[in-house]
């Protein structure tokens, strides 16, 4: 019920699921187990305590679940779980989790990884993303769901990146994006709302008028975050995509980025979709 080419190495102990194909010289470690109908393509090491779900896609020369870039890991058995119908592209590499994390390295469903990404430890990665090629994620990231990162994003260790946040090509981000902003620079400043994602999303009506007024009390106005925490309108309250985002404020430990309003570059629209 499985393919299996020939000189494909698969240790004692992996577990394939009905359906998986696994192309030639790949090496798949004992601990590694494989999801339904998933397709592992020529030249992929599947490697540590690694899981994957149903159907997902791993092209040549992918590398998943070797010991992660951390010189404190002392081969603690942490893991890396993958989610499902996800598409993980050439020579990517995302590695599991530490003792000093989650000792895991949580990946969710239908993201697309495009050639040469990097996924550190203990990252926390959502669903339906996108991130281009190139895209490097230090430790400790979290990435919610509908992101989309730009060619040769850098994301640093402990930042986070909000639901349907769109951060540029080669942007530099030290501190947590918010939710459904647009990020960019070096080092990343919020530009504007993602405007087209968030139509694209289906958020429309009052609930995107209460997303740019939530853009707007946050980042449009000079105060401290505390102060507007605390002064956040009741009427936005109600707005499930406003929650988000303040929601998202509020248990920031890292900060956030700053608005390139109070910036010497600063545009006058908050509303730039670009």
């Amino acid at each position: 019920m499985t393919d299996i080419h020939s000189t494909a190495i698969i240790a004692k102990g992996a577990e394939l699921d009905t359906g998986v194909k696994v192309g030639p010289y790949c090496v798949i470690g004992e601990n590694v187990k494989i999801g339904r109908n998933t397709i592992v393509h020529s030249h992929v090491v599947i490697e540590g305590r690694t899981t994957l779900g149903e159907e997902n896609e791993i092209f040549p020369f992918a590398c998943l679940g070797t010991s992660p870039q951390d010189l404190k890991f002392s081969n603690e058995p942490s893991t890396l779980v993958i989610g499902d119908k996800n598409k993980i592209r050439e020579s990517v590499t995302i590695q599991p989790g530490t003792k000093d994390g989650h000792m895991t390295t949580k990946v969710g469903s239908r993201n697309l990884f495009m050639a040469n990404c990097h996924v550190g430890h203990d990252c926390v990665v959502g669903n339906d993303n996108v991130f281009a090629n190139s895209v490097a994620l230090a430790g400790h990231v979290g990435i919610g769901d509908f992101v989309i990162l730009g060619g040769m994003a850098g994301i640093h260790q402990f930042s986070r990146v909000g639901t349907l946040a769109f951060v540029g090509a080669g942007a530099m981000v030290s501190l947590d994006v918010p939710p459904y902003c647009i990020a960019q620079g070096d080092r990343a400043v919020i530009r504007g709302l993602n405007l087209i994602g968030l139509r694209r999303a289906g958020i429309s009506g009052e609930n995107l008028v209460a997303v740019k007024k939530t853009y707007k009390h946050f980042f449009s106005t000079i105060g401290h975050l505390k102060e507007k925490l605390e002064s956040f309108p009741d009427e936005l309250k109600s707005s499930p995509n406003a929650k988000l985002v303040s929601d998202f404020i509020q248990s920031s430990k890292r900060g956030l980025i700053s608005s390139s309003r109070h910036s010497a570059s600063s545009k006058n629209s908050d509303d730039s979709a670009e």
